[in-house]
């Protein structure tokens, strides 16, 4: 299994400010409720006695319906991989970061355009992430441009396990894909069982903001929950727009809308794998633009760590995007400190954090390079500073004594691999080496190291016999 690393070290909100949240979060659920438009969530809702308005679509949840069914949402969730090496433990402050976004665009690795994502596209930024050591879960990343709303799911889902090990997570489009996606993980899996014991495929189910559950979304959550396989209640409450411009307002309320679904899903089936979930951001009150790169989202998500601490439910956040539209400064400044304060929080799941740029629309191979050292760096600050006897070192410093140097002693030999963080795409020569190695920049050894990735990297490939049953039972699938 996948450690992770422990956060929580970073805390925007103190037990004071988590507990007026919380309290308002109640109050607002009580006395102004959820809209919900679907017949079929309104009934799951009456039939378990919250008040329901058939006229308006309004749903008020009681403080007891409240902390009961939190209560019911598991405190630890483990999202597998297909090799248990990959295996996720979701718990208490516990980190890991990996990708996001199911964007349209990505930006070509040969050509450096903007172009339309396809199908290859999945497929290609699985194998490298499955190669990007610091990346830990892949979320589907990039929409296949090219196919049928009705095909996207299961060749979006078969693409990427055939492509990594790791742990799969994506949004869903159709209820027949839904069903199929899940189909497909048993047959993968040996059987409905195994599945559920070891689920190495995970689902999206959003809420909407402000404080509305969408029809067709409701309808996903009710069936993936029926099914017991794990899933994430995303709010995307935007600071400013969908929610109040100020940042606690904004925490209150996608801690309302994501609690909201975990209630859903626990009252379908009690002891769903559910996680809390956060796509929050804030607008640019200059141009009225959705942001996805402001150090005000990784507050925020950061805020939204603690109160899924709280609530002892695993936390599905967002950071580690960018507004810049190039693999440039603003990327690596903007990305590096949302991933950072949302880690040092102890956020669980953080998706989004590498390979997204402009506004997260986009998709870039050589970013997701750059970012898998972001993302290393950060993990090593969540680590901080390990003090024990072996680390203060002190029979060494005497050993050694005044006017001495450290470099042949057996302690740096021991410890310098775990100590410090060893960049790959940082260039750290001379200048007279680095002029001599081509004088490239940081884009241009990401783009050369993502071009040996693709080409040399084979990730576990999927069983033959259960890869041919699945291409005989989903004729939709593009091989």
């Amino acid at each position: 299994m996948t450690a992770g690393a422990e956060g929580g070290s970073f805390k925007p909100l103190s037990e004071s400010d988590i507990r007026s949240i919380h309290e308002m979060s109640v109050r607002l659920l009580e006395e102004v409720g959820v809209k919900i438009p679907n017949e079929q969530a309104l009934q799951i809702f009456e039939d378990s006695g919250a008040k329901v308005d058939r006229e308006t679509g309004i749903v008020k949840i009681s403080r007891t319906m409240f902390e009961e069914m939190v209560e019911k949402a598991p405190a630890r969730v483990v999202l597998c991989g297909r090799e248990e090496k990959n295996d996720l433990i979701l718990e208490g402050a516990r980190t890991y970061l990996g990708t996001g976004g199911t964007v349209l665009n990505c930006l070509d690795l040969e050509t450096g355009e903007r172009r339309p994502t396809t199908l290859q596209d999945v497929r290609d930024f699985a194998r490298l992430m499955d190669a990007l050591e610091n990346i830990s879960f892949f979320v589907i990343n990039v929409y296949p441009n090219e196919l049928p709303a009705e095909q996207v799911d299961v060749n979006r889902f078969f693409a990427a396990l055939s492509n990594t090990s790791k742990h799969v997570m994506g949004g869903i489009y159709t209820m027949d894909g839904l069903k199929n996606v899940v189909k497909m993980g048993e047959e993968l899996a040996g059987g409905p069982q195994q599945l559920r014991e070891r689920p190495f495929i995970s689902m999206i189910t959003c809420v909407m903001s402000p404080l509305l559950l969408d029809q067709s979304y409701t309808d996903f959550l009710i069936e993936v929950a029926r099914q017991g396989i794990p899933l994430v209640t995303p709010a995307e409450p935007l600071a400013g727009a969908t929610s109040p411009v100020t940042l606690a307002a904004t925490v209150a309320t996608n801690n309302i809308e994501t609690l909201t679904g975990v209630i859903l899903a626990q009252l379908v089936n009690p002891g769903t794998p559910t996680l809390y979930g956060s796509v929050a951001t804030s607008m640019d009150m200059r141009s009225g633009s959705y942001l996805a790169g402001s150090i005000e989202s990784g507050l925020i998500n950061a805020g939204l760590a603690q109160m899924a601490q709280f609530y002892r439910i695993p936390f599905y956040a967002t950071a580690g995007m960018s507004d810049s539209k190039l693999p440039d400064c603003q990327a690596g400044y903007e990305k590096a400190s949302t991933a950072m304060v949302a880690a040092l929080a102890g956020a669980n799941y953080i998706h989004d954090a590498a390979g997204l740029l402009e506004f997260c629309t986009t998709a870039s191979y050589e970013q997701m390079v750059i970012d898998n050292e972001i993302l290393g760096i950060c993990l090593r600050a969540v680590k901080g500073i390990e003090v024990n006897e072996a680390t203060l070192a002190e029979e060494v410093i005497r050993k050694v004594g005044p006017g001495g140097n450290f470099v042949a002693e057996d302690h740096t030999i021991q410890h310098f691999r775990t100590e410090f963080f060893y960049p790959k795409v940082s260039d750290r020569q001379s200048r007279k080496l680095w002029e001599r190695s081509g004088a490239m920049d940081t884009r241009e050894r990401a783009v050369k190291m993502a071009k040996e990735l693709l080409q040399n990297h084979t990730p576990e490939p999927l069983p033959a016999d259960a890869r041919e049953k699945l291409l005989g039972q989903f004729p939709d699938i593009k091989a």
